[in-house]
């Protein structure tokens, strides 16, 4: 006889990493403020090698509106102004030779409405994965009932991959409901 726990502990995992993965993609959405992981998809040219700037510069944030970009070497301030430039952050670096500065501008009212729609889609992603991991549950569950388990146990583990799958979606709208008040506060 099987162990419901062999189903349940594999559907958890996987909303658990679902909810992380939205957490790490809604960091990457700008919100107004300045927050070094925007920079993060941006990669510059480092000793024949494509590196995150994070790698060859100190990154700071010493306002609201303001990213501060302190290169460790000198030659890296040109190639991470071309890697912003090129980006699609839309925004201009200001370099002054010891720092580059990146002012964050205040979003647009069109802008907020379009990322949290962004936001918005990889919440509903991340909803999507967490309802494939119950459904896999599930199927797992009612074939084990062939494999001798009996229905009143698999009619409680259903019970208990249904209330994970309500805690994790309860989570994700939590997560999406922050993310949009971040954006949509001017």
């Amino acid at each position: 006889m099987t162990n419901p726990a062999t189903y349940l502990g594999p559907a958890e995992e996987k909303m658990e990493m679902a909810v992380a993965f939205l957490d790490e993609s809604l960091a990457h959405i700008r919100a107004g403020k300045a927050n070094p992981k925007i920079l993060d998809a941006v990669r510059v040219e480092y000793y024949g090698s494509l590196a995150p700037i994070s790698n060859v510069a100190n990154i700071s944030v010493p306002d609201a509106r303001t990213i501060v970009i302190t290169p460790w070497e000198k030659p890296m301030f040109k190639e991470i102004e071309k890697a912003i430039i090129n980006s699609e952050l839309g925004i201009t670096p200001e370099n002054n030779g010891e720092v580059i500065r990146l002012s964050i501008p205040p979003l647009t009212e069109e802008r907020r409405k379009q990322l949290v729609k962004q936001s918005k889609a990889e919440a509903e992603q991340a909803k999507v994965s967490v309802r494939n991991a119950r459904r896999d549950a599930i199927e797992g569950l009612k074939k084990a009932i062939k494999q001798g388990m009996s229905e009143d146990v698999e009619k409680d583990a259903e019970n208990d991959v249904q209330k994970l799958h309500d805690k994790y979606l309860k989570k994700i709208d939590e997560i999406f409901a922050a993310k949009e008040k971040e954006i949509l506060t001017v």
